[in-house]
C-alpha cells in the first residue's frame, strides 16, 4: 500500500492565502498537507485540495517546527 501525499495547491492560490489570525504568509508543507503560519506557530490543514482557514481547525507548532520554517 503506497502512502498518499496531498496534491500541490496552485501557486496564484498560495500568493494570495495569508494566515487569518496573523494576516502574514504561509508555508505549504505538502508532506503533511497544512499551511503553516511562523508567526502564529498554527497549521492549517488542507482537505482534499481546500485549504482550512480556520484557527479553530488549525494544530499548534512546535517549537523545532517553527525553527525548521
Amino acid at each position: 500500500m503506497t502512502e498518499m501525499v496531498p496534491p500541490e495547491l496552485d501557486k496564484r492560490l498560495l500568493e494570495i492565502l495569508v494566515c487569518p489570525q496573523t494576516r502574514g504568509p504561509l508555508v505549504y508543507d505538502r508532506e503533511r498537507g497544512e499551511l503553516l503560519s511562523k508567526k502564529a506557530r498554527l497549521a492549517y490543514p488542507v482537505r482534499d485540495g481546500v485549504p482550512i482557514m480556520l484557527t479553530d481547525e488549525a494544530r499548534s507548532l512546535s517549537d523545532d517546527e517553527v525553527r525548521a520554517l
